[in-house]
């Protein structure tokens, strides 16, 4: 009848102990069923399970010719070598992720499974699987399979019925490779459909928008994060620069989340309400103070953001009068409701936002000039999109991730053509209209990439793939400096014209002459369409 033992022996080391030890295990007849051998300074550690397939094997004298070995120090009996210990620690780990966890070697045969993983599938904890191939279980191992031979990650998103009924799952499958780069298996993890929603819908939250959901790897975003982080806990009013759609509420948000103010963050935008309605929404109003205010009366912005933060999005559409009201509450910490002469005490922090050009406003008389020296205490300068190229590749794929996300599509995977397009272009609607661009091409594929056909901006939206591949091509064959430069001040001027809706209001925006706007429209041949 067999018997197995383990054994941990403590040795001097030296060369040739290990030989010793298995010249003893042989002459008794003993297997070596699994060996492991640790060193410690002068001493070797030896860790072995043996198996004995002979009834009279005499132990005692065993380890009596083991204790002979020179540099001999202890020999004991063990419940557990360490190799079991690790895995057993593994597989406490391994089970306690709340993501399903599978491997595979370069076969096919299953090296590693979870217990999230058995319960995706449906295996009891029960039922011997490691050592069997993928297939026996009756699941596909296609992703698995192509990751071994693409030697790539592969991303999809699948549907299991079991008895326990239909679990959706997003499977990332990732080559495993050995110390010479050789692929030799893969492992899949799956996490459950209905958790990343959850999980992107509390990160989705506005309360919860920190510093490290404004994306970027670029010196100037960098720059921008590192100096809000600094003044976060300031109560100094932050003003913050840029082009619109580059992101400044949310840098508004993440400084209110990383300062000390528990209170909430009120954003209003300026240049959305007219002058009446927006001194009504920022001070407030008592009982009769206009035809139609209610009679109890109406806190405003800076007393329900007490503790707080009210954001002033677009402060220089402000009126000028309100703009006097606000310097008011910047000097005296306190708002006067609209029909009231009580002065009430708020400690709202105020951070305002801006694209226009404070600095040329306040020379035209435009914006008050006190009050701009009062906002522009800690101004944050947020860069254009065009000034951050290489943050494209991960904005591009994060809007295309929370898109899939909530079509619940499978992954999809932007091509390189697509992102070298996605650098041509001049964006004037910078992080907003990249977002934009990448929705639209992630419903109109028909696969799990998208390429340069489907990244469509506003100026080829009307237009036939035939007709965009075709300027495709022509501004492929024309790459020198010159013309690139031409077909982006072309971009910029057919987008401006869209917002300013006029050739004056247009040069006054690009902040050009009203000739050098026409000579520039006569140049790139664009006309002004009557309505």
């Amino acid at each position: 009848m067999k018997s197995n033992f383990k054994l941990q022996l403590l040795l001097i080391d030296r060369v040739g102990i290990i030989a010793d030890v298995t010249g003893i295990l042989v002459d008794y007849g003993l297997n070596i069923l699994s060996m492991e051998v640790q060193v410690e300074g002068k001493f070797k550690f030896v860790y072995l399970e043996t198996e004995n397939e002979h009834p009279q094997f005499d132990q005692e004298s065993f380890f009596t010719r083991v204790e002979q070995i020179s540099g001999w120090r202890e020999t004991r009996i063990i419940n557990n070598l360490p190799q079991e210990k690790r895995e057993r620690g593994y597989k406490v780990v391994l089970d306690s992720v709340s993501d399903g966890i599978i491997s595979v070697d370069k076969d096919g045969v299953l090296t590693t499974i979870n217990l999230m993983a058995r319960q995706i599938i449906g295996i009891g904890d029960d039922i011997e699987v490691v050592g069997k191939n993928f297939k026996e279980l009756g699941l596909s191992d296609s992703d698995l399979k192509n990751c071994i031979l693409s030697k790539t990650i592969i991303r999809n998103t699948k549907n299991i019925t079991t008895e326990k009924g239909r679990f959706q799952f997003l499977s990332c499958c990732k080559p495993i490779k050995d110390s010479k780069e050789s692929v030799v298996g893969a492992v899949t993890i799956m996490k459950s459909v209905r958790e990343i929603e959850d999980l992107a819908q509390a990160l989705s939250q506005q309360s919860q928008i920190s510093y490290s959901d404004i994306l970027g790897k670029s010196r100037g975003i960098r720059e921008a994060i590192s100096l809000a982080q600094k003044i976060a806990d300031s109560d100094a009013i932050v003003s913050i620069r840029g082009e619109s759609g580059t992101g400044k509420e949310l840098f508004a948000r993440a400084i209110h989340i990383d300062s000390s103010r528990s209170r909430p963050f009120v954003p209003i935008n300026c240049a959305a309400l007219p002058e009446s309605l927006l001194e009504s929404e920022l001070f407030g109003y008592v009982s009769g103070a206009f035809t139609g205010a209610r009679k109890q009366g109406k806190p405003g912005l800076f007393e329900i953001a007490e503790d707080g933060t009210v954001f002033l999005d677009e402060i220089a559409d402000m009126p000028l009068n309100v703009q006097a009201k606000i310097l008011r509450v910047i000097q005296e910490k306190s708002v006067r409701r609209l029909g009231s002469t009580e002065e009430i005490a708020v400690n709202a922090r105020i951070s305002t936002a801006t694209n226009r050009n404070l600095e040329m406003m306040v020379e035209k008389n435009q914006f008050r000039e006190d009050l701009y020296y009062r906002i522009n205490v800690l101004p944050i300068h947020i860069p254009p999109l065009r000034r951050r190229l290489d943050d494209i590749p991960l904005l591009a794929e994060h809007f295309l991730f929370r898109l899939n996300l909530k079509l619940v599509k499978n992954v999809q995977i932007i091509t390189k053509t697509a992102i070298d397009k996605l650098y041509q272009h001049s964006w004037p609607g910078n992080v907003r209209e990249l977002k934009n661009v990448i929705e639209r091409a992630a419903i109109i594929t028909d696969s799990n990439e998208v390429d340069e056909d489907c990244i469509l901006f506003s100026f080829e939206a009307g237009k036939s793939r035939k007709e965009i591949k075709h300027d495709r091509n022509k501004f492929m064959k024309n790459r020198s400096l010159k013309d690139m430069l031409a077909i982006h001040e072309k971009h910029i001027l057919q987008e401006s014209m869209k917002k300013a809706l006029s050739i004056r209001k247009t040069a006054s925006l690009l902040n050009i002459s009203h000739v050098t706007l026409l000579n520039k429209m006569k140049k790139h041949d664009i006309h002004v369409v009557k309505k």
